[in-house]
């Protein structure tokens, strides 16, 4: 059996998806995406987290297993930068002075077909630092001597490649993304006697993370480098994942580098897990801080998990971009990421993610003060810190309220969101923050949850699907006089608006906007095409 592809967006494109690529991919979904199927099923079949497994207490209270030691050609994280695999920003990234870069194939990626495969051909010329842009305006970009160490983080076990296909069956994107990269790549990367960095989204259970070992396995002895060439950074971006960061670290001993505190897809995760239930009701995300108990516990308790094993605890994104246009916008940017990197610092962290290269200074100062000349402070075991299942679910004692502004702003930013997905951008700049997947899917949970629950605002009125749908007429009237009439139409706002009503006003909350969205974008793709 071989996959199908399409054919590739461009001439230029065809060597990424040359014969022996595909024959590669092949080989991973025939030993691998059954058992990834299998993953899938038993999500669907089990409930909420309410405690720590009793079935892996034993890995949990045996504290003398370690991962393998981190690799000398990455030891200092303290600040790396992600986005998608454009290009230009590709070089940017690199260029950015942060240590690390991570390609996001998922949360900052709309998936049509001509970015998954540039995006490929993009970072192959970067592991080999011939990758170069130039602008309509002639400005030429290309590598600093010693750019920042690549990683590279494939798509979630949920999401399906549908341009390469076994008969009717869609190969994994996770096999897609992971499987092209260290084809091309892994022997380069290896040969110059390095490592091939990944970042791994969207887990729920460690049983998902033996997936991924034996992915990587297996990918060592078929492409010919040395085991342990892959090493595995595991974002805990799911409530259930923050319940087995141990067992996570222990599947992937061998080859872990450490886990990292994906927030904003840690909230979606929360409210898509404990939304229905009147209990957890969230107030704002603006008032959702990383200082309120339930994610203060997540994030003390994945440092502590992460140093008592030998492993990296990774901090949050800062979502918050500069303006060079706006001195004011500009400071409350600066000084939001300083606050935020110095907690981290100060929590035990070894690094941290930006999502701009105008704040990595800012980032990387606050990790300097505490860090110094040292790498990192995998010394520092946080003894200090024990936390409860109940901790972390004490979402209760979040403070803040619902409010017409907030509701609003979910309206305004999950519907842009969407269009500009569907537009093929992943990341896109608004309102001040750098919004991706994980915001958006914040915004329209949380819409759903009030709805769903006919929270009351301050003033005494209720939400409702009727209140929302007024709103949000008004949301989209103030858009479209701001960007103008061809903007606006340009912009995709029919099949925007399938998209984000499917996603966020149906009785049941789909379990990923990006799921609702993928057949809309295929067909837009189509229709290009």
């Amino acid at each position: 059996m071989t996959l199908s592809a399409a054919p590739a967006p461009s001439e230029a494109l065809e060597s990424i998806l040359s014969a022996e690529a595909t024959s590669f991919l092949t080989d991973l979904h025939e030993r691998f995406d059954a058992a990834r199927l299998a993953l899938l099923a038993e999500r669907t079949r089990r409930s909420a987290p309410s405690d720590f497994l009793p079935e892996t207490a034993g890995i949990r209270h045996d504290r003398s297993w370690r991962v393998v030691a981190p690799p000398a050609d990455y030891l200092d994280r303290r600040v790396e930068i992600t986005g998608p695999t454009d290009r230009k920003l590709v070089i940017n990234a690199l260029n950015s002075g942060a240590r690390g870069f991570m390609a996001d194939f998922e949360d900052a990626n709309s998936p049509t077909w001509r970015n998954q495969v540039d995006g490929q051909f993009n970072l192959r010329d970067a592991v080999r630092r011939t990758i170069t842009y130039e602008s309509a305006d002639s400005r030429r970009y290309e590598l600093v001597d010693q750019p920042a160490t690549l990683l590279v983080r494939p798509r979630g076990l949920h999401l399906d490649e549908a341009h390469v296909t076994d008969g009717e069956q869609p190969l994994a994107g996770s096999l897609f993304d992971f499987g092209l990269f260290a084809f091309h790549n892994a022997a380069y990367i290896a040969g110059q006697g390095r490592h091939v960095h990944l970042y791994l989204p969207k887990l729920e259970h460690h049983l998902e993370a033996r997936w991924w070992n034996e992915v990587l396995t297996h990918s060592e002895s078929a492409l010919g480098v040395p085991g342990g060439t892959f090493r595995a950074t595991v974002l805990i971006e799911t409530l259930p994942a923050a319940f087995q960061m141990d067992e996570i670290l222990y599947e992937l001993r061998e080859r872990s580098s450490g886990l990292n505190a994906g927030r904003w897809d840690y909230i979606f995760s929360t409210l898509k897990c404990l939304g229905d239930r009147p209990e957890f009701i969230l107030p704002d995300r603006a008032d959702v801080k990383m200082t309120v108990p339930f994610m203060r516990s997540y994030t003390e308790l994945l440092v502590r998990t992460t140093h008592a094993r030998g492993a990296f605890a990774m901090g949050g994104m800062a979502a918050l971009i500069p303006s060079r246009d706006r001195p004011e916008a500009n400071q409350r940017a600066i000084d939001a990421v300083r606050e935020d990197k110095a907690r981290e610092a100060s929590a035990g962290f070894d690094g941290t993610w930006v999502a701009h290269p105008d704040v990595v200074s800012v980032a990387a100062a606050e990790f300097d003060k505490v860090l110094g000349e040292r790498p990192n402070q995998l010394e520092r075991q946080r003894e200090d810190v024990e936390v409860t299942g109940a901790q972390l679910l004490d979402v209760a004692a979040t403070p803040g309220e619902v409010t017409e502004a907030g509701l609003r702003s979910n309206l305004n930013v999950g519907f842009q969101y969407i269009s500009y997905w569907l537009g093929g951008r992943g990341a896109v700049g608004l309102n001040d923050l750098m919004e991706d997947a994980a915001t958006a899917e914040i915004s329209r949970a949380q819409i759903w949850q009030w709805m769903h629950h006919g929270v009351k605002l301050p003033d005494g009125r209720t939400v409702t699907r009727e209140l929302v749908n007024q709103l949000l007429e008004e949301e989209l009237a103030g858009i479209r006089a701001a960007v103008g009439e061809q903007t606006w139409l340009a912009g995709l706002p029919d099949q925007t608006r399938v998209v984000f009503e499917d996603a966020t006003l149906r009785d049941e909350l789909p379990p990923f906007l990006t799921l609702v969205g993928y057949p809309v974008l295929l067909a837009l793709e189509s229709q290009r095409a």
